[in-house]
């Protein structure tokens, strides 16, 4: 076991990959020279050169494009959009080419690409470097969509991916990038496709989150383990196509659900969570499904106590369990 944060756990195995599998490219603004913005792809320019490591002209429409056309083409392209923010020019590419390709083909075409992107709040990065948009994509059959949050599966979802014949959107929170730290096998793994992971057990309240949200629900369920709450957190982990059994399993147990997310309330994953329970599991709630999520304001703002407001934390979702526990 090798002791890492995520950004490191992200590029060591890219490069790990690339040397695997030389049909690996990446493409994307600054991943070259530059290495990236938050220096995910660093040093891949120097050993695999500029032939499979790609700069690209500031349009993710076009980069997703051309990582449509290399997968047609027998390569497995890893395209980085430089903030997820940024993903909605490539809308259409993704949703209307590379999640329908194997249905409108009946199985003769697939896409084996994945779009890499960082996402979500916590650094001051206003409107345009907050945004969580993994609702829009987790609607769409033919994509699989991928949160990975801890350095392990960072490493273990990266592998999975390459390992995939459909697109991926494969996000990254980037607060947790060196914020986190964990244990990575020095042996090559992979991680399950839809297999959420039970993190903590506990009987009394059920505990649903991803991405960052995961680690603040953590802190959350610590705090109120010398209360006397015993707190099941989940880290979802793939977020398109959901774990149902793990969630329902989870629930049957506890009786008490809160799910959390960062993304804006109205719309977003957790209101199809809460829907799957209220469908599946209804029998078993013992209080009403709470979410903890983001409010519906158009933005995270860029001013540090605006932000903190917006922000979700392990506070916010100590207080919601405290109120189910007791209901």
């Amino acid at each position: 076991m090798a002791v890492k944060t995520i950004i490191q756990a992200l590029r060591d195995t890219m490069f790990e990959e690339m040397r695997r599998d030389e049909r690996i490219v990446v493409l994307g603004e600054d991943v070259g020279v530059r290495g990236g913005v938050f220096r995910a792809t660093q040093g891949l320019i120097e050993e695999f050169g500029p032939e499979r490591v790609i700069d690209a002209p500031l349009a993710e429409l076009s980069i997703v494009a051309v990582g449509i056309g290399l997968a047609f083409n027998g390569m497995r392209p890893i395209a980085e959009i430089q903030f997820a923010d940024f993903i909605h020019p490539a809308f259409n590419q993704i949703v209307n080419e590379a999640a329908r390709v194997r249905y409108r083909s009946n199985g003769d075409w697939t896409c084996p690409l994945v779009i890499r992107t960082p996402y979500g709040g916590g650094i001051s990065g206003g409107l345009y470097h907050s945004q969580s948009v993994e609702a829009f994509f987790a609607h769409v059959p033919g994509l699989y969509v991928f949160a990975p949050s801890t350095p392990a599966d960072m490493a273990g979802m990266l592998r999975t991916a390459l390992r995939l014949e459909d697109p991926v959107l494969f996000l990254e929170h980037k607060k947790t990038y060196r914020l986190i730290k964990g244990e990575v096998p020095e042996e090559p793994f992979l991680v399950p496709v839809g297999k959420a992971r039970v993190a903590r057990q506990g009987d009394d309240v059920t505990v649903i989150a991803y991405g960052l949200m995961f680690h603040e629900a953590m802190k959350a369920a610590e705090e109120l383990e010398g209360e006397g709450i015993r707190v099941e957190v989940i880290d979802l982990r793939t977020l398109h196509p959901l774990d149902k059994e793990t969630i329902l399993r989870s629930v049957e147990k506890t009786g008490k659900v809160v799910i959390v997310h960062e993304d804006n309330r109205t719309g977003g994953l957790g209101g199809e969570i809460a829907a799957i329970i209220a469908e599946e599991a209804f029998e078993w709630l013992d209080g009403p499904i709470v979410r903890v999520a983001g409010p519906d304001i158009p933005a995270v703002p860029y001013s540090r106590p605006m932000e903190h407001f917006f922000m979700p934390n392990a506070a916010k979702i100590a207080a919601a369990i405290r109120d189910l526990a007791a209901y």
